[in-house]
């Protein structure tokens, strides 16, 4: 038996442990022994690939290293897919930056050669939160890492991207769509953020072209709308009312002069607008807002885009307005409604501003020729999964919001204006510039008119469009390979709540629309870690913490107990470092008590332990310590099953932290301590394997927590039919 050190250094044995967990393989499911048979499988999030490690990748992945660790000593045959995401518009962003400091832009490189340079940041940086990742203990299985800009990873978008062409899901069209000036390209709804900011509301004048001013005395007749926006005024195709409103009942069907623009739009009534806002009259902009573009398709208004990707004022507004920014041109509508005696009043007013989730420019909605995905068929497949139970989401209040967007689904823009990710395989025709055709590879001739040579198009696919398809492309779709049969569907996603629209329903329409099955059996949805003020934790703010200074100065089992045991069931969770110092107290107290038997046990060797605690509870000669611990165990190890069944894993980490701390070590131990000095022998003896069979109980329990301290202690314990790792030893019975 090996000599167990007095102090417990957590440094060496994370640099012993993990390069031997490496060269034992079992991370790798076929190299698993052949009693690990029924699949189990996870695939880990792709962090995106210029991500650096933060406290929400800490959490995520120790998560879900706690259920494969369990699952593995429970005898499953399991596999935790790593891999990382392409980030289209974050990575091309990230070299901008870098040649921005070299005093170059991508236009100035080219198309080819920035790509080249992406690449090349890719190979240099690419991979360091993976490895970060092994720096946690993450029991992944390396040899089947995946990357969604893989030669094989890539024939599964172009295969998603046909199937969903031929059936006629995917089309081109012009419709407004979030636009981000600075990255110049589309975003998707999901991809906006909203930042509460303080603005104004303005009162407008909207002289009627007939009858007498609504509700009010006096001379003149208008109707007065507010608005937050007063530029977008020059695109107005129509004022609208809600129906129920009973001001507005006698206007409905009547016509309005625009303001400045002297063009007549009609008073439409729609059930869209809110009565309560502003005076509940609205100007209606189809080009510039998504609910107006709802009320333009309903009533067949005009579509009149005024503001382009750059954010000046189009050809389309009167001539004092146009190439105006956005800014200039509202500060002289402002001054010239107020020369001609239209604007009414400015109130101060809160607005809610879209914002790019990369660079935090101020979105534009703007309309735009672009690539769309019909969304009906595939939203309802996706809610059906879910209301019928073969999917669900932990907390299952989550499904709420879940439903709530599928209820009202837009078609998907899936397009992108950047050079870096999957290219559309589509072509256009040089001689009929509105043609365009599908085809994989470079075609010989042009399939619209047989003569010119067809150009394919510059956009890229949507990032969320190829990670969709992770749970199945990353185990070999299309091919029909042997990863799919066993591990498809996986069984658990692990994720927060931010990405439940973006990539969660994704992945479920995906799956279910090419694998004909779900593509995990549950969700569960983990805390966002909050500072302990309660503030968002961000590097930029100066408001995070890096998870791996806490794996510096206390270790990675330590850093992992004091995350599990904060997952107590809230959504918000204010992180509290003393517990990561809790957990290194309970490293040590592990360390001594292994100690403290090991030398109790010195000069014994190849000892034989039953394999089941109903054996041992069984045995002659017990004590009432004896059976007291047992059955104290048999409870622990109840409750710990439970309890990550049902993912709360900070009820399994404090009760495992209560039964070693003080049932284990406080009444048991000291108990022991008096049979070692004063009993008999086959008291001695049968104290001894009491200790010993407990000991090993409580570190099968531990490990999935804290993997290295168990694994170190495991290989020095002096047992007969040792294992080569605790990983691949049997969950206690």
């Amino acid at each position: 038996m090996k000599e167990i050190p007095k102090t417990y250094n957590f440094k060496e044995i994370e640099k012993e442990i993990y390069p031997f967990w490496l060269k034992v393989g079992f991370f790798n499911p076929d190299k698993l022994p052949k009693r690990f048979k029924k699949a189990y499988c996870i695939v880990l999030p792709p962090p995106n690939v210029t991500g650096e490690l933060h406290m929400g990748h800490a959490l995520n992945a120790t998560i879900q290293d706690i259920l494969i660790r369990w699952k593995r000593l429970r005898g499953f045959k399991t596999l935790w897919v790593p891999g990382i995401d392409h980030a289209g518009i974050a990575t091309q962003n990230v070299v901008e930056k870098q040649l921005k400091k070299e005093g170059i832009s991508r236009l100035d490189l080219g198309k080819e050669r920035f790509l080249k340079k992406v690449w090349e940041w890719v190979e240099k940086y690419g991979g360091i939160i993976l490895e970060q990742f092994k720096k946690l203990g993450c029991s992944l299985d390396w040899s089947r890492k995946a990357f969604t800009l893989d030669k094989k990873y890539c024939k599964a978008i172009n295969q998603a991207f046909v199937h969903y062409y031929k059936k006629g899901w995917i089309y081109r069209g012009q419709r407004p769509i979030n636009w981000c000036p600075r990255c110049q390209t589309s975003l998707s709804d999901l991809e906006v953020e909203h930042k509460e900011s303080k603005g104004n509301l303005w009162y407008i004048r909207y002289p009627l072209k007939e009858g007498k001013r609504q509700g009010a005395k006096g001379k003149g007749g208008y109707i007065v709308v507010a608005t937050t926006r007063p530029e977008t005024m020059l695109g107005d195709a129509a004022v609208a009312v809600n129906p129920s409103d009973k001001r507005y009942k006698n206007l409905i069907g009547k016509k309005v002069i625009l303001p400045l623009v002297k063009r007549t739009i009609p008073i439409v009534a729609d059930g869209l607008v809110d009565p309560k806002f502003g005076t509940g009259a609205v100007k209606v902009t189809p080009a510039h807002d998504f609910l107006d573009y709802k009320i333009y398709q309903k009533h067949k208004l005009e579509f009149i885009p005024v503001i382009d990707e750059n954010r000046k004022i189009t050809q389309n507004a009167p001539l004092p307005y146009q190439g105006l920014d956005i800014k200039e041109a509202r500060k002289k509508i402002i001054e010239d409604l107020k020369k001609e005696g239209l604007l009414e009043k400015v109130e101060k007013y809160t607005i809610s501003l879209p914002q790019c989730y990369r660079c935090k420019t101020i979105i534009e909605i703007i309309p735009s020729e672009q690539w769309f995905l019909k969304m009906e068929k595939l939203a309802q497949l996706s809610k059906k999964v879910v209301r019928g139970g073969k999917i669900k989401f932990q907390p299952k209040s989550f499904e709420k919001g879940y439903f709530a967007w599928l209820d009202n689904i837009q078609d998907w823009c899936i397009s992108r204006q950047i050079w870096w990710g999957h290219p559309l395989p589509i072509w256009r025709c040089q001689k009929k510039t509105k043609n365009y055709f599908l085809s994989l590879e470079k075609p010989k001739r042009c399939l619209v008119c047989g003569k010119c040579k067809p150009k394919q198009i510059d956009d890229v696919l949507d990032t969320w469009f190829s990670s969709a398809l992770w749970p199945f492309a990353v185990l070999g779709w299309p091919q029909k390979t042997k990863d799919l049969k066993t591990f498809y569907p996986t069984d658990v996603l692990v994720t927060g709540r931010d990405i439940i629209n973006l990539w969660v329903a994704r992945m479920i329409f995906s799956g279910l629309e090419f694998m004909k099955k779900i593509p995990f059996r549950r969700v569960f949805i983990h805390p966002t870690i909050l500072t302990k003020e309660g503030k968002r934790m961000s590097k930029s703010l100066g408001t995070g913490i890096d998870p791996l200074e806490l794996v510096k100065k206390y270790g990675v089992d330590a850093t992992r107990f004091g995350l599990a045991w904060q997952l107590t069931g809230i959504q918000d969770l204010r992180f509290g470092e003393e517990h990561i110092v809790m957990g290194k107290k309970f490293c040590n107290k592990i360390w001594n008590a292994s100690r403290f038997l090991m030398l109790s046990l010195s000069g014994s060797k190849n000892i034989l332990l039953p394999s089941k605690l109903k054996t041992l509870k069984e045995a002659k000669h017990l004590g009432v310590a004896d059976k007291k611990i047992l059955n104290a165990l048999e409870k622990t190890i109840k409750s710990v099953n439970k309890n990550l069944e049902n993912f709360q894993f900070g009820k399994a980490t404090q009760t495992l932290y209560h039964f070693f701390w003080h049932q284990f070590c406080d009444f048991y131990i000291e108990k022991a301590k008096e049979k070692l000095a004063k009993g008999s022998t086959s008291q001695k003896n049968q104290t001894k394997k009491v200790l010993l069979f407990v000991l090993l109980a409580s570190l099968k329990l531990l490990h999935p927590f804290m993997p290295y301290i168990t694994e170190k202690i495991y290989q020095m314990l002096p047992l007969k039919n040792k294992e080569k790792s605790i990983m691949i030893e049997s969950w206690p019975q």
